[in-house]
């Protein structure tokens, strides 16, 4: 019974949104949805890789993907990536790496080529 409620009012304001033109919000939405989905299968790859000085390229990388999906997509990339770096930065890592890791992000975001970080010898997969 609780499901069927649920349903029914997901129902009614999904239609109430269309009706006053707030696709946008719903395409923004699913945009961070999929961003999201972009920086968590970067950050993974590069968790595999395991290769000593690729972490810029999945950065670039991770955001990049996400920020193509348009405006939903950059919003996540930006709020992961600095929730990444303000958490790494309250463990003690260095201000340096995390103002590189942020410049990484950043270049990606803009839509600058992530191989630009790619250090040579990381397999082609990535």
């Amino acid at each position: 019974m609780r499901l069927c409620v649920c349903l029914l009012l997901l129902s009614i304001v999904c239609v109430s949104a269309d009706r006053f033109g707030l696709r946008r919000a719903g395409q923004f939405v699913r945009d961070a949805v999929g961003g999201s989905r972009d920086m968590l299968r970067a950050y993974q790859d590069m968790r595999k890789a395991n290769y000593i000085g690729a972490d810029k390229y999945f950065h670039a990388r991770g955001n990049y993907e996400a920020a193509r999906r348009g405006p939903g997509g950059a919003w996540a990339a930006k709020v992961i990536s600095d929730a990444r770096e303000g958490f790494q930065s309250l463990s003690g890592r260095g201000a340096e790496d995390t103002r590189a890791d942020q410049e990484a992000n950043k270049w990606g975001r803009s839509g600058g080529d992530p191989n630009r970080y790619r250090p040579k010898g990381l397999p082609k997969k990535y």
